[in-house]
């Protein structure tokens, strides 16, 4: 197994991080995005902590969904936007150096991990109807199957499952 997200050299991760990811990974299609960075369905891919990694997880995750298995559009969008959160809190909560994203298919649906190595649990916090921030976890609560956090020696994986159909 090779070095946990956050552990490493953190240059090979930002080397692959363009000046301007935003206008990088939006304008290229998104079957060069896995070519490119890497693929989650073969190894974890690591993502420098920095705002834009949320972006591109999405289309990372984006590219599995539409390339390799049959998720209907809604499901596809649900994952994307979950892909999001998870990454988001990440580079927000953690201070890692780097996180790793990892997508495992499942009889009938994906398993997406995101790895850090801050053993800081996630809490899943009550959202009032004009709160503009804090509602990561209740999506992933509210839109995924089942979603958790697995500890580990030097930080966590928090995941969550998302059937491919409605």
């Amino acid at each position: 197994m090779g070095a946990m997200a956050g552990q490493g050299d953190v240059a090979s991760v930002t080397e692959r991080v363009p000046e301007d990811p935003a206008v990088t990974w939006c304008a290229e299609p998104v079957s060069t995005v896995l070519d490119r960075v890497g693929d989650p369905t073969v190894r974890e891919v690591p993502l420098p902590n920095l705002p834009e990694s949320a972006r591109l997880a999405r289309r990372l995750a984006e590219a599995v969904l539409q390339q390799r298995w049959d998720f209907s559009a809604q499901r596809t969008e649900y994952t994307v936007l979950l892909v999001s959160e998870l990454v988001g809190n990440a580079v927000r909560h953690t201070g890692a150096h780097t996180i790793g994203i990892r997508m495992v298919c499942r009889s009938g649906g994906v398993r997406v991990e995101v790895r850090d190595p801050s053993r800081g649990l996630p809490c899943l916090m009550p959202v009032g109807e004009l709160d503009t921030s804090g509602r990561g976890l209740f999506l992933v609560d509210t839109l995924a199957e089942r979603w958790g956090v697995d500890l580990l020696p030097r930080g966590k994986t928090t995941w969550f499952e998302m059937r491919a159909t409605d």
